[in-house]
This record gives C-alpha cells, structure tokens and sequence, in this order.
C-alpha cells in the first residue's frame, strides 16, 4: 500500500467529511453548536463519547455530513486511536475538525490504521483519504509513514519471498533511491572478512541462502555518524535444537529488526537528518542440515571472544555480535541495534512495550519520552551486569545463552554489550514486530516497532 492512498493536500479544494473529537465532559457542548437534526441524530444513536466510539452523521439526502469521534475520559492521550477510523468510514475524503490535541500524531495514526499487506490478495476497498492539516509538516508525516509500511510490508511478507538476498535487494532499492552506497559480503568470503558467527548461524541454509553482511552509508562525512544494526535472521528453525510447530509459525518476522532499521533508515535521509548513517543487517536463514552449527561448538568472534554455544535457538545475539563489533570499530556517536531476540522481554512487557537497554541514562530518558509523545512505547530495562557471570562458559570465552532460566532479556544484552566497547553510546531494542490482534493504529501482523520514536528523538538530538 502507498501513503498516496492514505491522504491529500492540505490545500485540496475536494470536499471532505470534517471529522470533530468528542470529550465525554464536552459532549453536551458540542452536540449543541450542531444543526438540531443532527445533534438528534448523534443522541438517538446513544453517543456517549467514550473510547475510540465513532458517530457518522447522515445529510438530508442521506450522504455523510460529519463524523463524530469519542475520546473517552483518557482524551489527554488518545494514542493511535484515530487510526480506528479508516476502517470504520465509507470511502471517502475527510478532514480533522475541532478537538484533536495532537493533529499530527492523529494523522500518522489515520495512516498507520489505513494501512493493508496486499502482495498476495488485490485490495479493492476504495481509499480512505484525510486532508493533510495545514499546520503539519506533511513530507515528515509521509516519511515516517513510509518508513512503518516498508518495514511491515517486509516483515509481512513470508520466507519463501524473502531470504537473505531479497532483504538484501530492499536494501539495494533503499539505498539507491536515496543516493546511498551499498556492499554485501556473500557466502565463504564471510569468513576471510572476519564475520565468522554470521557463517557459521547462516552455513546450513547457504546452498541456496547464502548469509551475508548488507551495509550502506548515507550522508558526507565529517557529519556525527549514527550506526544502525538490524538482526536480519528470515527465518529461524531453531536450528538444531528446532522450535516446535507453535513456535515456529511466525518465524517469518525473525528478520523484524532488519526491516525496523531500514523503515528508520528511509526516515532519515527521507527527511535528510545532518547525519552521516551506517545501516548493517547480518541476514541468514536458521536453517538444518549436516552442516548446521551444533550445541556445544565453539566459534571465534570478530572481536576476538570465543563464543561456545549453549543454544542453537539463541542464534540473533551470534549474528549481531559480529555486525555490532564492525559497527563499534568505527566509533560513532550512536549505536542503536534492534532484533526480535527473546521470547523473556514478551514475557515481561508483552507485545506492544519495547524494552531497551542502554547505560546512557539522559538517552534513556529523551527516548521514553519521545515514545510517549507519537505512541511508540519503549521501556528501559537494566543492564544489571551482576548477572554476567550466567554467560560464563568452561571451554570458551562466552556462551551464548544463560546459566538460569531468569532474566532472558537482560542476558542477551549483556551477551551483546561484549561485543561493543565501553566507550561507546549503544542502544539495544528486543522488538517483537508484531501485532497478535487488530487494534487501532495497529493491524494484526507485522508491526514497525520503536522507530517512530527512535526518529523523533534522532531529530531532535541532532537537530541542525
């Protein structure tokens, strides 16, 4: 789907729908200052103005005259709820009326809940268009819109479409159309290149899927460099120590973080952030063969650590090793990395919240806040490294996997953070890149997660 469909020009003469907010505490106000037979019409429909409650007025001749939308009592913060909208109105052109606090984050929402996979199944529904209001920035809006269909189109589309040389081509395609410089390392020359755990995760698959290294860079030099590293596993078997059917059934969205970092990637130079930025995606299949990586092997690092493995399903932490110590021998300003690495961080968020870790705290700060601000939430977890020693190995410098059962999350940080030299301002997101269930804003399936917020604060930390 293109944001083309989701709105029009904040100076279109087309006639539009005005779509008002409704507050519980000001409905009798508002159904006062409408035309008596509409305000007829809301009442005898019972509209109370509670959450996200949609009133579609009639005209005499029967077409659509207005839209009332309930905020309910929390409407202070009404998150994505707007994006019920485009699901629940007839085709047609509407506008946002009186009540929006935050008319610009209501239409990122509008186009966020607008948003349809179509790959495979023809979407004949006509479109659902808003007037782009005058006072926001409507190419940022576009951008940012952008950037969350491309990486839930991404995550969306199955493994058989897309392994590691089709993300590889989206890249590509990324890259080029925003004049950036692409490279791939492929196959064996892994090895000579010094990324010997991306081979060794990728090797059972490389017959016909080959592993690789993606990179680009965008922005002259001389700009504050920010590095983003994108776990691109396209599917994941478990690898030898294999997930059962359950778990195996969206393994599609293993590769979430890398389509994450290329939907922020195309808002940053989208809106060309004084940035200079460095995109990495080790892509691999966690395939089964007879030359699959087993538990217990041993496999050097490009940092040098040795690395035992206690788990062959812990394979995004082995693959992000080798790209995050690439990524750190550059020294940039930031570093932020993101990967579908643990089922523990759903455990203790759940689905929607992205917890991340990092040790910059006024980074910590700033990003929460960003994500509270356009209703992308984030939650910082500790990087509590009294529990390093659960990665102790006997026979190697690290194992990929805890000791315990606790603190699956954090210990992947951790397992991560070794692999990144103290000094540099780091960022680690364990994104689940999907929505169990439709809500507004949000349709079910793949969800781009964190990067609105990671671009909004990107914004403002490096602001010209």
């Amino acid at each position: 789907m293109d944001v083309v469909d989701c709105f029009l020009p904040a100076q279109t003469d087309d006639a539009a729908v005005t779509i008002t907010a409704v507050a519980p505490a000001g409905l009798d106000g508002v159904l006062e200052s409408l035309p008596p037979s509409a305000a007829a019409w809301a009442r005898s429909s019972r509209f109370a103005a509670t959450d996200d409650e949609v009133c579609p007025v009639p005209a005499g001749d029967g077409s659509l005259a207005a839209v009332l939308f309930g905020l309910g009592e929390n409407s202070a913060a009404p998150g994505l709820a707007v994006g019920k909208l485009p699901r629940s109105l007839p085709a047609g052109n509407y506008r946002l009326g009186e009540g929006f606090a935050d008319p610009a984050l209501a239409t990122v929402a509008w186009a966020l809940g607008a948003y349809r996979f179509s790959r495979y199944r023809d979407d004949d529904r006509d479109p659902r268009r808003l007037v782009l209001p005058a006072a926001i920035d409507g190419a940022e809006t576009a951008a940012v819109v952008d950037g969350v269909y491309l990486a839930r189109d991404l995550i969306n589309t199955p493994a058989n479409d897309l392994g590691p040389a089709e993300l590889a081509e989206a890249a590509a395609g990324l890259a080029s159309a925003h004049g950036a410089v692409f490279s791939e390392i492929v196959g064996e020359a892994l090895i000579g290149e010094g990324f010997p755990l991306i081979h060794a995760v990728g090797a059972a698959a490389a017959s016909n899927r080959a592993p690789r290294l993606i990179e680009f860079v965008w922005g002259p030099a001389g700009r504050p460099q920010v590095t983003l590293v994108g776990k691109g596993v396209c599917f994941d078997t478990g690898g030898l120590d294999i997930k059962p059917a359950r778990g195996m059934a969206m393994m599609k969205k293993d590769m979430g973080g890398a389509a994450c970092v290329l939907g922020l990637a195309a808002m940053i130079m989208s809106c060309n952030l004084p940035v200079r930025l460095r995109v990495l995606i080790p892509a691999v299949e966690n395939a089964i063969a007879a030359n699959a990586f087993r538990p217990g092997d041993v496999f050097p690092s490009r940092k040098g650590l040795t690395v035992e493995i206690g788990n062959t399903d812990a394979e995004g932490r082995l693959v992000l090793a080798d790209a995050l110590a690439l990524a750190d021998e550059d020294s940039p300003d930031l570093l932020i990395d993101l990967a579908t690495l643990t089922g523990a961080a759903r455990v203790a968020v759940g689905p929607d919240i992205v917890p991340f870790y990092t040790d910059d705290d006024g980074l910590a700060e700033k990003l929460a806040a960003r994500g509270r601000a356009v209703a992308d939430p984030l939650w910082r977890m500790p990087l509590w490294r009294g529990y390093m020693p659960m990665l102790k190995s006997k026979v190697a410098d690290i194992n990929n996997v805890g000791s315990s059962p606790f603190a699956g999350s954090l210990t992947a940080a951790l397992f991560l953070s070794r692999f990144i030299g103290s000094e540099t301002t780091w960022l680690h997101g364990d994104i689940f890149g999907w929505n169990p269930s439709a809500r507004p804003g949000r349709p079910e399936g793949g969800e781009a997660q964190a990067i609105r917020a990671l671009f909004a604060f990107t914004k403002d930390r490096y602001r010209a």
